[in-house]
């Protein structure tokens, strides 16, 4: 499986030991009330302000698997739905509502990430703890035991800058998304996507407007922002010209973001917000690409042009 990874935010994980276990051993007293049971976390730490507070592991047989230190692990179903899930607990530390993005790791004893899982947590005012549960879901076939979950990773944006829920229209009638994107040979392309949700037709600019915005949210410099493909990749569609586009409602457009993550002489740039405005005065949304743009110092960026219907 593949684990995603962040060269922006810590790579601190907080691991929590998937047992969901108690003291009997097979056949005693307690034991399949234990392997059933949430246990919860005295002593994962936080990571950049989401920690694991307990996991759920049910069993769907009358057994369990004993383990070498004496606890009784849960065995996950054969089928379906495995039933395991972590609750979590999200505090915001700062001075305005964020809005967080939180990859979850699933993972074997020894670290290996059998599934990775994302939750969006919006509106978390300063000061304020918001709390959710994440769901494993259906594992993949093969798959080895899940027995730990870790937070991997954590975005986090002012609340009203982030991306619009699904099926949300914000009000100004333009739904701005960014993709998960795509990378081969050091190459990486991000998908951006405008959909007139609302009920006035908009005027695009050719290319979209974007900052370039660190962990802090200040602006990162060093970076030169090319029209087009700019040399980095030639075949992908970024070189074709900028046209007058009017977006009638319900109609999309796309755009995207090309950059290479090589790295030579100079210090490597990492961009992990990029503020976005679809045409000029329209409301800004940031997205996180997490732009490791290597020592090149070039991010590409393609002009609007209609979606397909």
């Amino acid at each position: 499986m593949r684990r995603a990874t962040s060269s922006l935010l810590p790579a601190v994980a907080a691991l929590l030991l998937l047992t969901a276990c108690g003291t009997g051993r097979p056949g005693g007293p307690g034991a399949d009330v234990a392997a059933t049971a949430p246990r919860p976390s005295a002593t994962a730490p936080s990571v950049d302000g989401v920690r694991v507070t307990s996991v759920t592991i049910p069993t769907g047989a009358p057994t369990a698997t004993p383990r070498s230190d004496g606890l009784v692990h849960a065995d996950p179903q054969p089928t379906g739905d495995s039933g395991i899930s972590a609750a979590y607990e999200v505090t915001n530390d700062g001075t305005g509502p964020l809005t967080y993005t939180i990859l979850f790791d699933f993972t074997t004893d020894a670290g290996e990430v059998m599934a990775n899982r994302s939750e969006t947590v919006r509106s978390v005012g300063p000061g304020a703890t918001a709390r959710g549960t994440v769901r494993l879901g259906r594992l993949a076939p093969g798959a080895s035991p899940v027995t730990r979950v870790e937070v991997a990773r954590v975005t986090k944006v002012p609340a009203a800058e982030a991306p619009p829920a699904s099926g949300e229209c914000p009000p100004s009638g333009l739904r701005l998304t960014a993709d998960d994107g795509d990378a081969a040979m050091g190459l990486r392309v991000v998908g951006l996507h405008l959909e007139n949700c609302g009920t006035r037709a908009h005027r695009l600019d050719g290319y979209p407007l974007l900052e370039l915005l660190g962990e802090d949210l200040a602006p990162v410099e060093g970076v030169r922002i090319v029209h087009g493909s700019g040399g980095i990749s030639t075949g992908t569609g970024f070189d074709e010209p900028a046209r007058p586009l009017v977006l009638g409602p319900g109609e999309s457009a796309l755009s995207g973001l090309m950059w290479r993550n090589t790295t030579g002489s100079g210090t490597a740039v990492d961009v992990p917000h990029v503020r976005v405005r679809a045409e000029r005065g329209a409301d800004p949304v940031t997205v996180t690409p997490h732009l490791d743009l290597g020592t090149t110092g070039r991010l590409a960026v393609r002009a609007w042009t209609r979606a397909p219907k």
